[in-house]
């Protein structure tokens, strides 16, 4: 796991390297073990790379890495988990290896298929590969966008990082998307393509960009499309395809030459994983968790369930409300996008990189994929809400309760309105309010977002293809990248291996669902592994005391009229703590912001 960023630019000067150079070091926190530059000057090109080596520690994995005939330069940040046998493809072509890594395997790929190979990936990546015959940048980054890559074309330069922070190191006055505190308010993230600056946008995941150096022309191509085709209508059928894919997704994900553990929280998605590492890890297998004093936070004994059947060497680690609060100002440098959600991955990858881990195994994309949250059993009701006149449903919005309020999204455009239905903070007249600006601003802004998703989901699927494209894929996955990898941590999440996300999308919808057990067919195809304690009780997520911490916090004090008006709703338990939360970090984001080029 790595850090890459390059530039491409007509303004051919000596302070090319220099200009790489600060986009690179600024991402020196998710590469501490290794650098690479790679500089073309009668080109204007210029790439870079910091390492974090899982995978052939030696200096054999040294980036940027060249393909034997010197033809083409790759920067690479991820895993492939399918490198052998896509190596051994290669080999029976003729192609020889000088390393172990998965690096030289992409760039032979690319070699011998072009764009072409990046559908036989199975993995979380993004890369770029400089092809000097042809004078062309290739960029890609994986099917499920589980690593970021932004990019931007500004003053007859290109750029791209794989944190936005490097675009800051580039340029401290680089300009601000003065329209981010409307889509944060709304979302509690910023959803793809929106980012906090202008010009800079993520490469959409399961895309390839192909940048011309003669020309200055660029162009952006899909090479996969997560889509439900429903080719599996039985439970047997199912449950069978779970327990082959899911056992060899997991298998995948252990490959690393590092330390690799897990975390385990305690719940069915945690409890899995670690049941199915067990066999491969052996007494190599580490876990991890965090608890807190205050005890109905508390999965310990469900942890201890898990420990004592796999034998795992575990470690728990306390957070407590002192340790939030002195934590903060390096949480708010952590964060690379604003987010209502990272401060639980925060902790979780400190305590791991302390525990000596290099990767860790995450459940994130299982509740997505297989129908774990209580609304995907609420549709017949949100289509019903959809039907009401557009004036109703905008009145909504005066309504005290959010239950009653958040109708009001409904009278956006899909799918940006089910998905703020689903979890959006604020309402439009409410984001109004808070910015100073109009109503049919912030509608205009956020109906914009409706061309750039397209759904091929229809009732449970549609709510489970809005959760993986707007919750976890801005969301869950950032937080998990940017906290992880400011630990020098890799998150590896194997729920969304390609594989095992075909499997969900080929699985018929009525199988998927159960009127009272999230996550059915998960629990039905490893009930035999799986303690019943564990899948039989009630829903609780990776979750911190932020209530209680917020209300007693000198940090998340009221620093003016406005936020004073919102700290009431939360006291009074109008608002819950993110609403809240959310009003505190966009201050503090633009206060500190104006003072330095992160947080």
């Amino acid at each position: 796991m790595c850090r890459i960023a390059g530039i491409v630019t007509k303004n051919k000067t000596s302070l090319l390297q220099q200009d790489l150079l600060r986009m690179r070091d600024a991402m020196q926190h998710g590469g501490p073990d290794d650098a690479g530059l790679l500089v073309e000057e009668t080109d204007g090109l210029a790439m870079g790379h910091r390492r974090l080596s899982l995978i052939d520690l030696s200096a054999a994995g040294h980036q940027p890495l060249f393909s034997n005939d010197g033809n083409y330069a790759i920067i690479f940040n991820g895993e492939i988990y399918n490198y052998q046998e896509i190596k051994t493809e290669l080999q029976a072509k003729g192609y020889s290896f000088r390393t172990k890594t998965d690096t030289e395997v992409i760039v032979n790929a690319y070699a011998a298929w072009g764009v072409a190979a990046f559908a036989k990936f199975n993995g979380m990546y993004v890369f770029a590969i400089w092809d000097k015959q042809q004078q062309e940048l290739v960029l890609a980054r994986d099917h499920a966008g589980i690593k970021p890559l932004y990019y931007s074309y500004t003053n007859n330069s290109f750029y791209f990082g794989s944190e936005i922070r490097s675009f800051k190191a580039l340029n401290a006055n680089w300009p601000e998307n003065t329209n981010w505190p409307l889509y944060f308010l709304s979302f509690g993230h910023l959803p793809e393509p929106v980012t906090t600056l202008q010009g800079v946008q993520p490469l959409p995941k399961g895309h390839y960009l192909r940048f011309n150096l003669a020309t200055h022309q660029y162009s952006i191509k899909s090479f996969y499309n997560w889509q439900f085709n429903y080719n599996i209508q039985s439970k047997e059928a199912a449950v069978a395809a779970i327990k082959t894919e899911l056992t060899a997704a997991v298998q995948r994900h252990l490959i690393a030459d590092a330390p690799i553990g897990l975390f385990l929280s305690g719940g069915v998605d945690s409890s899995l994983l670690t049941l199915l590492a067990a066999p491969h890890l052996g007494k190599q297998l580490k876990t991890l968790s965090i608890y807190f004093e205050e005890e109905q936070f508390s999965e310990k004994p469900y942890q201890d369930l898990i420990i004592e059947k796999t034998g795992a060497q575990h470690q728990s680690f306390c957070v407590t409300q002192p340790m939030f609060e002195n934590k903060l100002p390096d949480i708010f440098e952590a964060m690379d996008q604003p987010s209502i959600d990272a401060i639980n991955t925060y902790f979780i990858s400190g305590y791991a990189h302390e525990y000596g881990l290099t990767a860790v195994l995450s459940g994130v994309g299982a509740d997505e994929l297989w129908y774990g949250y209580s609304h995907f059993r609420s549709v017949q009701r949100i289509q019903q809400l959809k039907r009401l006149p557009g004036f109703i449903q905008n009145m909504a919005s005066l309504a005290n309760k959010h239950s009653y309020k958040k109708i009001a999204f409904l009278s956006l455009d899909e799918p940006v309105a089910t998905a703020l239905f689903l979890r959006g903070l604020y309402t439009p007249a409410v984001v109004a309010n808070i910015t100073g600006t109009y109503e049919s601003d912030v509608r205009k802004q956020l109906n914009t977002l409706a061309t750039t998703y397209n759904s091929s989901g229809t009732g449970t699927d549609y709510i489970s293809w809005l959760e993986t494209n707007f919750y976890m894929q801005n969301q869950l996955l950032k937080d998990a990248d940017y906290m992880s990898m400011w630990h020098s941590l890799e998150i590896r999440v194997p729920f969304l291996d390609k594989a095992f996300m075909e499997l969900a999308a080929h699985t018929s919808p009525e199988l998927k669902m159960h009127p009272q057990t999230g996550k059915y067919l998960l629990i039905e195809a490893f009930k035999d592994l799986l303690p019943e304690t564990i899948w039989n009780r009630r829903k609780q997520g990776f979750t911190f005391p932020f209530e209680k911490w917020l209300l007693a916090s000198q940090v998340a004090s009221p620093v003016n009229t406005k936020e004073q008006h919102f700290f009431k709703q939360f006291q009074q338990g109008h608002i819950n703590w993110s609403r809240y939360w959310s009003i505190c970090l966009l201050n503090r984001w633009n206060k500190q912001h104006a003072a330095t080029a992160g947080w």
